[in-house]
C-alpha cells in the first residue's frame, strides 16, 4: 500500500482499528431531510465525537468549516432522487480531481445488487476504484437497499459485501442484520454498520452496534440514529463508548443517560 492510501486510511480508522463515521449525505436524494435542514448547525455539537463525516461536495464547501473539522468521505453518486424512477439509476456525480481539491480522506459511492441497474453501479465502483488507486484515495462502497431492507438478509449483505470487496472498495458500508458475522467473515476489508431494522429505542440502536462489533464490524456509520434523536450528543457519546472503549450495552446506556441529564 502507499503512503497516501495507507494514510488516508489512518485518519479514518483509528489506532484502535475502529471508527465512527458520520453521514449527512441523505439529501442528495432525500432533499432536506428533517433535522438535517441546516447540515451545518445540526453537526456542530457531534463533530468532536465523530472519526469523519460522509458529505457531498456542496454540503462540504457550504455548510462545514475547512479550518474546524474531521476528515471527509465524500459522497461522489447520485443523478436521482426520491420522486424520481428508479434510485439504483446512479452515476458518478463528482470527479476524482475534485476529490483531490476538497482535500478528502476518501470517496464513498452506492453499489445496488439484484436492481435493474445492478451492472451499471458496480461499474461505476470499479471506475471509481482505478481513479482511488492512481491518486492514493480509497474508496467506500455503500451496499444500499433502500426501503427494502426488511427483506435483506445476511446472506444478501454478505454477497453484496464480498463483491464490493472484489471489486476494489478499501471499505465496505452495509447494514447491520442477524448473523452478521456471516457478512463480516466473507468480506476480506474492513465492513462499518450503516444502520440495521427500524428500531424504538436508544437501547436497541446500542445492541445491534454492539452485536455488530463483537460480529467483526469495524465501527459505524450512523446518522439518522444520532442527529434524529433527540440528544444527539448523548447519543453519539455512547456509540463512541462501545465502538472505542469497548462497553458493553449497559455501560452505553449509562452514558447515554449521565450525558443527557448534563445537557
Amino acid at each position: 500500500m502507499d503512503w497516501g492510501m495507507e494514510n488516508r486510511l489512518a485518519q479514518l480508522i483509528q489506532s484502535d482499528g475502529h471508527c465512527l463515521f458520520l453521514p449527512i449525505d441523505h439529501g442528495y436524494f432525500q432533499g432536506p431531510t428533517r433535522k438535517l435542514e441546516k447540515p451545518g448547525e445540526t453537526i456542530a455539537p457531534l463533530l468532536p465525537y465523530c472519526d469523519a463525516v460522509f458529505v457531498t461536495r456542496g454540503v462540504l464547501r457550504s455548510s462545514i468549516n475547512p479550518a474546524n473539522t474531521k476528515p471527509i468521505i465524500l459522497r461522489v453518486s447520485g443523478g436521482t432522487s426520491v420522486v424520481g424512477n428508479d434510485l439504483s439509476d446512479e452515476g458518478i456525480t463528482t470527479s476524482m480531481e475534485e476529490a483531490i481539491r476538497l482535500n478528502v480522506a476518501a470517496v464513498g459511492i452506492s453499489i445496488f445488487v439484484g436492481s435493474a441497474y445492478e451492472k451499471q453501479s458496480l461499474l461505476n465502483l470499479a471506475r471509481l476504484v482505478d481513479e482511488g488507486e492512481k491518486y492514493g484515495i480509497p474508496v467506500m462502497a455503500v451496499t444500499a437497499v433502500g426501503k427494502e431492507l426488511e427483506k435483506r438478509d445476511a446472506r444478501y449483505l454478505a454477497l453484496s459485501s464480498r463483491i464490493a470487496a472484489e471489486l476494489g472498495a478499501r471499505l465496505v458500508k452495509t447494514y447491520w442484520c442477524q448473523d452478521f458475522d456471516k457478512v463480516t467473515n466473507g468480506c476480506p476489508v474492513p465492513v462499518v454498520m450503516a444502520g440495521g431494522p427500524r428500531v424504538d429505542t436508544e437501547r436497541e440502536v446500542f445492541a445491534f452496534v454492539h452485536d455488530g462489533m463483537q460480529k467483526g464490524a469495524i465501527g459505524v456509520n450512523l446518522g439518522r440514529n444520532i442527529w434524529q434523536h433527540e440528544n444527539p450528543v448523548a447519543m453519539i457519546r455512547a456509540l463512541r463508548a462501545i465502538i472505542h472503549d469497548g462497553a458493553g450495552v449497559d455501560e452505553a446506556q449509562e452514558v447515554f443517560t449521565e450525558v443527557r441529564s448534563g445537557e
